[in-house]
């Protein structure tokens, strides 16, 4: 018999460890199979909430926040690509960070419409591995479309900057539970694990929530 189980994924499109711990995720939940009954819910969480609709170099961007040297960043991304591959996520060639606050606003829609994880899932390798600027509306209409929403509907929910009050209600509110950084995946309410964690400490934090239960 399945066991129930709810989690709460806080994440941003722009963070790539977030694309790898979704992706390991459901790797840990694929190997579970027929124990458990996962609801995932993916939340809002902006890395660059001050990004322009431009964007800024990768290069630019990390070496101003972090004073890392293109070679650094470049060592770096090798190891993500490394770390993606390991649990089935694509890196392409990112050139440069984006504002996703539209892409947040377009997936609680999408959860109104019980489409929310496949199109966290699409943006994700729009951005990751086809390096589509995730705060481009034609880039998040065509997404939203592949996979199965109406694309005349999601360019309008872009257009008319429709809830927007609902993400920034949800952004203040995990950022007063103490999330400062992501990935942070929360199961059943009570359990946090942060970070883009291997398949294994993911299986081994579910089999151990479930037996609290």
């Amino acid at each position: 018999m399945k066991q129930p189980l709810t989690i709460d994924f806080v994440s941003d499109i722009a963070c790539p460890w977030c694309a790898i711990g979704l992706s390991s995720l459901q790797l840990a939940l694929s190997r579970l199979g027929d124990t458990v009954d996962a609801q995932v819910t993916v939340h809002p969480f902006e890395l660059n909430p001050e990004m322009g609709p431009d964007g800024e170099t990768i290069v630019d961007y990390l070496g101003k926040k972090y004073g890392r040297t293109p070679e650094q960043i470049a060592e770096t991304q090798a190891a993500i690509r490394e770390r993606g591959a390991s649990v089935g996520f694509d890196f392409g060639a990112r050139t440069h960070v984006y504002n996703t606050f539209d892409a947040h606003r377009l997936l609680h829609w999408a959860g109104l419409k019980g489409k929310q994880l496949p199109l966290k899932l699409a943006l994700l390798r729009a951005y990751h591995s086809d390096g589509k600027d995730p705060g481009n509306h034609e880039v998040l209409a065509e997404a939203a479309r592949s996979v199965g929403l109406d694309a005349g509907e999601a360019s309008e929910v872009l257009r008319s900057g429709a809830y927007a009050d609902e993400v920034r209600a949800e952004e203040q509110e995990y950022h007063a539970k103490g999330i400062q950084s992501v990935p942070a995946i929360i199961f059943n309410g009570r359990y946090l694990v942060s970070g883009g964690q291997p398949v294994e400490t993911f299986e081994q934090v579910i089999q151990q929530v479930l037996a609290e239960k």
